[in-house]
């Protein structure tokens, strides 16, 4: 992503704010881990739709006034002993050339020049990205300041901006887009890497040591999120973190994993054979995710009602689970198929967006498990769909997934 597309994004945010509104953002900070250690850090992804910017404790301010905007980006001032410690921090130019920002200053003179805007009379309101995921979750930076706004300026209009950013990332840009597919091209780095070294005996963290290995070879040195890579009965837990388990001969590996480039995250699950063979009762429920996807792929398209995504695969998954005796009714259908079938997928891997109905531009997983504990057979497939003008786009179908493909690439076959 280069700076017109964060002005842009920017753009678009202060476009839906009224005359006297300050607009604040916040990068966050790493949170305590134990004793004097701290959590790797990681930049909230709403600041960085908007500045391109993933270092700590950056501020951005905007100040709208009589139709026009004024921003400044308060970024970490040189320290000489941070550096020794923990490395460079960026330099006023770099950030703006990160963010295409007017204005950058340093973040000892945020709190004074916000204090000064509100004494001043001209501004009523402060808009911040005020989202919790759950009442129980710390506050938030954003948080953190609205309460103290709240007690200093009790007048003050205080404004949740989430709701606007949730649409603008609805729709991807051509930029989001192009590193979209190259996140691809390195996630099936790391999945035919854990295929062609799949053998029974094999544990989970090998199978990860894999795939983060591909990932470090390309550069991506962590992945999008905390990979799902299981054997066996683990596939029975949707999120699976142990990684402790041992491959049985027959057992079938589920992975739900995914790279990141340039910010953009992309979900992939695929499912097979330790052993690289598909047993006859593997096949059959592989066969009905694989139809059930490909069904999928043929009727998306915009206009849909995104709530029919998941409602058709379900519907179209039981026919196939029918036509092979596991299911009767659709309402035995909940004991095969335990998670929806599509969520966004972008800066976050459950992107943040607003959409009710399936429209251009928009990425979205198409997911299809399959969980048989009487065969104790558990698995996924799942894709990233790129809704076009007229239909969709199977981002990630050049990653192993018919029964086929996979059985060739893990005999060595194929690459």
């Amino acid at each position: 992503m280069n700076a017109s597309f964060h002005e842009g994004n920017r753009r678009k945010l202060y476009a839906s704010l009224a005359d006297g509104t300050i607009a604040l953002f916040f990068s966050g900070r790493a949170p305590r881990k134990t004793g004097d250690e701290l959590y790797p850090f990681f930049a909230n992804r709403n600041f960085v739709y908007l500045t391109g910017i993933t270092q700590e404790n950056t501020v951005l301010m905007a100040a709208k006034r009589g139709g026009q905007v004024e921003e400044t980006l308060f970024i970490l001032p040189p320290d000489p002993m941070a550096k020794r410690w923990t490395g460079k921090r960026l330099k006023d130019e770099e950030a703006k050339a990160l963010s295409g920002a007017a204005e950058v200053a340093h973040s000892t003179a945020f709190e004074p020049r916000l204090h000064k805007l509100l004494r001043s009379g001209y501004y009523g309101a402060v808009a911040m990205d005020l989202y919790r995921q759950d009442p129980g979750d710390d506050d938030t930076p954003a948080i953190r300041a609205a309460k103290r706004l709240r007690d200093l300026y009790p007048g003050l209009e205080l404004k949740d901006a989430s709701g606007q950013l949730r649409r603008q990332r609805t729709i991807k840009q051509p930029c989001e887009i192009e590193a979209m597919r190259k996140a691809v091209e390195v996630t099936r780095a790391g999945i035919v890497a854990m295929m062609k070294a799949s053998r029974p005996g094999m544990y989970e963290y090998q199978y990860k040591a894999e795939f983060d290995y591909a990932l470090a070879q390309h550069g991506v040195l962590a992945p999008g999120y905390p990979s799902i890579i299981s054997a066996g009965e683990n596939n029975f837990c949707i999120h699976y973190y142990g990684y402790g388990g041992q491959a049985k001969d027959g057992d079938m590996i589920l992975n739900d994993v995914g790279a990141t480039w340039d910010g953009m995250i992309n979900d992939v699950s695929r499912g097979w054979p330790c052993n690289g063979k598909f047993s006859e009762r593997q096949r059959q429920l592989y066969t009905c995710a694989y139809n059930t996807s490909q069904y999928m792929f043929s009727i998306i398209r915009p206009g849909m009602p995104m709530a029919d995504v998941d409602r058709l695969a379900r519907e179209y998954n039981f026919t196939q689970l029918k036509a092979i005796g596991l299911c009767e009714n659709y309402e035995d259908i909940g004991r095969y198929m335990w998670h929806g079938g599509a969520h966004h997928v972008g800066y976050d891997v459950h992107d943040f967006v607003d959409a009710e109905t399936v429209q251009p531009g928009m990425v979205f997983c198409v997911d299809i498990g399959i969980y048989c504990e009487e065969w104790g057979i558990g698995f996924r497939l799942e894709d990233n769909c790129l809704v076009t003008e007229d239909g969709c786009e199977n981002l990630t179908i050049g990653i192993p997934r018919s029964i086929e493909e996979i059985e060739a690439v893990m005999a060595g076959e194929k690459d």
